[in-house]
């Protein structure tokens, strides 16, 4: 498994020292003392706020995390413990927010640092334009690492979930394949005779029937059988649905 990266740490230190030269106060004049302990602090609950978040990943990421600074405008009351948290809705995934706040003061505060939550791990990525409604080929891509979290919508990192989609708008070469950029391809027309492939326990029968709606490869359709009864199945390929008795 992969560990963040410890890289953007520098930055907490520096956004500490910034918060504690603004507080003022005889506290304030001790940063050197009072940094490591709550950049440490901090550091740990990063690492395992990250660390949750790969657990739930299908493949190992490797993360990178970095800090931004306070508003320098900023002027806060002395503390002697500072917590960091989440704040409710928010992500440990590409551009977030910390919180930071103060336990032990005369004054209770609340700040947030600006945060970058980088996670590299393997995509395909196109080598040349796709128009709107071309089908992906292997040859039009490229396998490399890219940053998962640039962007919200799920990386297509296996080959089985992009194979034989089309693209939905017009992409362009550099492209990391994700789930909004593709959609798959329609294979029948509502109308269309198909081959209705019903499967039980132990026994498969094959019959005819007409598509009630249009056939999309591994999503749902209603067929209407040569004996009027109305079935939803699955598309298979361009004519056939699978029915599970």
């Amino acid at each position: 498994m992969f560990w963040p990266r410890r890289s953007g740490w520098p930055g907490i230190r520096a956004c500490l020292g910034l918060l504690l030269l603004l507080a003022g106060g005889a506290r304030a004049q001790a940063p050197v003392e009072t940094a490591p302990e709550w950049a440490d602090a901090t550091q740990r609950w990063l690492d395992s706020a990250v660390a949750a978040t790969q657990a739930s990943q299908a493949s190992p990421l490797r993360m990178e995390i970095s800090v931004g600074a306070l508003d320098t405008r900023l002027r806060l009351a002395p503390c002697g413990r500072i917590e960091p948290y989440l704040p409710p809705g928010t992500r440990l995934w590409g551009k977030s927010r910390l919180g930071v706040r103060c336990m032990d003061g005369n004054a209770r505060w609340s700040v947030f640092l600006p945060i970058t939550i980088k996670a590299y791990g393997p995509a395909w990525v196109l080598k040349s334009h796709l128009a709107t409604g071309a089908v992906v080929r292997a040859e039009d891509v490229v396998e490399t690492e890219v940053d998962w979290a640039e962007e919200l919508s799920p990386v297509m990192a296996d080959p089985a979930q992009w194979a034989g989609q089309v693209a939905s708008r017009p992409l362009a070469p550099g492209q990391a394949l994700r789930q909004n950029m593709l959609k798959p391809i329609q294979v029948f027309q509502a109308g269309a005779q198909v081959r209705v492939l019903a499967l039980g326990n132990g026994f498969s029968v094959a019959s005819d029937g007409q598509a009630l709606t249009p056939g999309v490869i591994g999503q749902p359709a209603r067929v209407r059988m040569d004996n009027g009864r109305i079935m939803s199945g699955v598309v298979l390929d361009t004519r056939t649905v699978r029915l599970e008795l």
